[in-house]
């Protein structure tokens, strides 16, 4: 199985760090998770870089600060059917080959690809936030 590029709006699986998490000392994510790219920087190595938005279940403090995943995309990347919600309050930049991104399942390398109007929608929201307050967790290989 080989790794893909990485491309905006494509879902892998990372251990995430949230902000909360860094900010008490921590230096790798406790569970992996379904992240979406957000920005993807091509390059060979350690030079290729992924800015990666979560996916929780957990419902977001307030509605601007996530977007809700349709039943019918979940279904399309192999997610469970509970509901979920691409975080864009924050991120986690991290290097292509970083140990943290692992494959999806053990015969698939991602989950697949956001539709085009929901990476968008995604995008949008996280550089709106990224703009009011600086949050993303800088990864080292």
């Amino acid at each position: 199985m080989r790794k893909p590029e990485p491309a905006l709006g494509l879902v892998v699986r990372f251990d995430y760090l949230w902000n909360e998490e860094a900010e008490r000392g921590r230096i790798e994510g406790t569970k992996q998770r379904p992240c979406a790219i957000v920005v993807a920087q091509t390059g060979q190595g350690s030079s290729a870089r992924v800015w990666l938005a979560p996916i929780t279940h957990s419902p977001p403090r307030q509605a601007s600060d996530a977007i809700a995943i349709p039943p019918r995309v979940k279904a399309a990347l192999g997610l469970d059917d509970a509901p979920s919600w691409i975080v864009t309050t924050e991120l986690n930049s991290a290097a292509w080959d970083d140990a943290g991104i692992v494959p999806a399942t053990p015969d698939r390398w991602a989950y697949g690809f956001l539709p085009t109007a929901l990476i968008k929608a995604v995008v949008d929201m996280t550089l709106a936030h990224q703009r009011t307050r600086r949050t993303i967790v800088k990864r080292e290989a």
